[in-house]
């Protein structure tokens, strides 16, 4: 009888758990507005602009001092995402001139040490993998 009484208690409560887990859940939805979308127009511009500043003689001579080769940074900067080329053009355009060269370029040796330490790339040889 104690077996029964188990028995029925752990099945109805199964089935209750299933049927609470089969549920569809609330959805939510609103209206994305232009200013949020990324237009591939918007990301050539912010990929050109970060391009024209890779390529100045003193950003160059600043990752050579760093030990950085620019040409992987260049393959590193090709390889990042909309938002990452938007918000690292977005500090390139706001940095004043000649100050803001460290600055930016300690934007991109985070982002090179970051994605080393992740282990997706290997540009230092001073960090080790995670993986």
């Amino acid at each position: 009888m104690f077996r029964n009484v188990v028995s029925r208690t752990l099945s109805t409560a199964l089935v209750v758990t299933i049927l609470g887990t089969t549920m569809p859940a609330p959805a939510s939805a609103r209206m994305i507005g232009s200013d949020e979308t990324l237009t591939s127009a918007q990301v050539d511009a912010d990929r050109a602009t970060v391009g024209a500043w890779l390529a100045r003689q003193e950003v160059r001579d600043e990752l050579l001092a760093m030990g950085v080769s620019p040409a992987e940074v260049e393959a590193r900067v090709a390889a990042l995402g909309d938002d990452e080329i938007r918000e690292l053009a977005g500090k390139v355009g706001t940095a004043p001139a000649g100050s803001g060269v460290v600055g930016a370029l300690f934007a991109v040796f985070v982002i090179l040490l970051v994605t080393d330490i992740l282990g997706l790339t290997k540009v230092f040889p001073f960090t080790r993998s995670v993986r």
